[in-house]
C-alpha cells in the first residue's frame, strides 16, 4: 500500500486536537511514531530500504516566542527590534526536515534582514523524500529564523518571523 502524505497530514492535524500522548502506525513500507511531550528525534534504519521512522513531539508555541540566551538554534535580529507583536509567523505546513537552502553548497533562500515578497521561496521542508518549497504569503522583512538548518519540524511549528511593515 503506497503512503498517502495527505492522509498522514490529516491524521497529524486530527491527533493534535486530542489528548493522545503516543501513537505508532506500522506497515511493511514505513513506521510512524508520534510522541507528545518529548524532543523530536528522527530515527534511522541504516539501510537502503524504503521504511522510515519518525518521532514527532509538539512544541508549545510559547516556547518559541523568544530564544534561550545561549541558543544557537535561531538567528535573531537585535533585541532592540521595535514592535515584534506585529510580526507574522511562517509555519510549517507539514512534518519533515527544514532546509534553508536548495542544496548543501548553495546560499540560503533568505537571511535575517532580507525583504521578501509573496510567492518567494523561503525554505524547503523535506517530507518522505519529497522536497516541498515553502513560499512566503506576505511581503516584509525577515526578522527571525527560528529553526536550524537540517532540524526536524512538525506541522504548525514556527519556521521564521516576518515584519510585514518593512
Amino acid at each position: 500500500m503506497p503512503v498517502d502524505f495527505n492522509e498522514i497530514r490529516e491524521l497529524l492535524a486530527a491527533i493534535a486536537q486530542t489528548d493522545i500522548a503516543e501513537l505508532t502506525l506500522k506497515s511493511e513500507e514505513f513506521e510512524l511514531t508520534l510522541r507528545r511531550g518529548v524532543p523530536a528525534l528522527p530515527t534511522t534504519n541504516g539501510g537502503a530500504d524504503s521504511s522510515a521512522g519518525l518521532a514527532v513531539a509538539p512544541v508549545p508555541s510559547s516556547s518559541l516566542k523568544s530564544p534561550a540566551p545561549n541558543s544557537t538554534a535561531s538567528e535573531t535580529a537585535s533585541p532592540s527590534t521595535p514592535d515584534s507583536s506585529k510580526w507574522v509567523e511562517i509555519t510549517s505546513p507539514m512534518v519533515g526536515t527544514f532546509y534553508r537552502a536548495p542544496g548543501p553548497d548553495e546560499p540560503p533562500f533568505v537571511e535575517v534582514g532580507q525583504t521578501i515578497r509573496p510567492g518567494e521561496t523561503v525554505c524547503i521542508i523535506e517530507a518522505m523524500k519529497l522536497m516541498n518549497e515553502i513560499e512566503a504569503e506576505i511581503s516584509g522583512q525577515v526578522m527571525e529564523i527560528v529553526v536550524k538548518n537540517g532540524e526536524p519540524v512538525e506541522y504548525g511549528q514556527t519556521l521564521m518571523r516576518i515584519d510585514p511593515e518593512s
